[in-house]
């Protein structure tokens, strides 16, 4: 009988004096907003106001410049640290993995530059349930499930690392026709703030797709807020339209 190999560790991986200068240079792209990561940098004020103030609000803390001081934050899917930046500046202690490990030897390099302390790891929620990795006040899961084999299990296992009384904040793209307009042909091929077939329509998901899969993991999951674009600002803002671009918090009952 075959047995079933062990599974990889997360690895925080070093990195050799040759490549950083390469990895400089990702990181340097990964944030640059005129870059292709063009439309994070776009997002990025709308996201982190409204998940600053959600944690605020949701864990009865005291504005300031390091509001977040105390929590134990993860953010799943971490690209180069756009996010994980600033969370870390807000004071949160920040866990931050990503699936590939380039993007993870990038964040390190910025963050070090940047005179940050973040936890960066190569590899995958499943892997941190693995090795029984200590459970979050704050999961962030930032335009991640839309690109994963089993957004189900995925959004599932992710509710599994967050303490009892925690919060998960989910954003990603709605599955609708109108987002098909504006976040894959618009954004992709006229405006070309994205490479083409950076999104499927297919894999996009619905508000009630992540509902199902996190009540089944006993969060309570509230209703979605949207992240839209105001083309005469050139930014996008938080609205009450979650057709496109959404993002809805969850709480682990206590």
């Amino acid at each position: 009988m075959a047995h079933a190999e062990a599974p990889e560790k997360l690895s925080s991986p070093s990195i050799d004096p040759e490549e950083v200068e390469k990895f400089s240079r990702m990181a340097a792209e990964w944030w640059d907003p005129e870059s292709k990561f063009k439309p994070l940098h776009k997002f990025n004020p709308a996201r982190i106001g409204y998940i600053r103030d959600a944690l605020i609000s949701h864990f009865n803390l005291k504005s300031g410049a390091e509001p977040l001081k105390g929590l134990k934050l993860l953010d799943i899917g971490c690209g180069g640290g756009l996010i994980a930046e600033p969370m870390a500046r807000l004071g949160a202690s920040v866990t931050a993995v990503d699936a590939a490990e380039p993007n993870i030897k990038t964040a390190k390099i910025h963050a070090e530059e940047q005179g940050l302390t973040i936890d960066y790891r190569h590899g995958t929620a499943e892997q941190l349930l693995e090795e029984g990795e200590a459970q979050f006040d704050v999961v962030l899961n930032l335009e991640v499930v839309e690109h994963v084999a089993n957004p189900d299990q995925f959004l599932r296992d992710c509710a599994k690392l967050l303490k009892p009384g925690g919060l998960m904040v989910v954003g990603t793209i709605n599955r609708t026709s109108k987002a098909f307009v504006f976040a894959i042909f618009g954004a992709e091929w006229v405006m070309r703030w994205l490479p083409h077939g950076t999104h499927r329509f297919e894999k996009l998901v619905k508000p009630e797709e992540i509902r199902s899969a996190l009540s089944a993991e006993g969060l309570d999951v509230q209703a979605p807020v949207g992240v839209s674009y105001n083309p005469l600002r050139d930014e996008f803002e938080i609205t009450g339209d979650a057709s496109v671009n959404y993002m809805m918090p969850a709480v682990k009952a206590g």
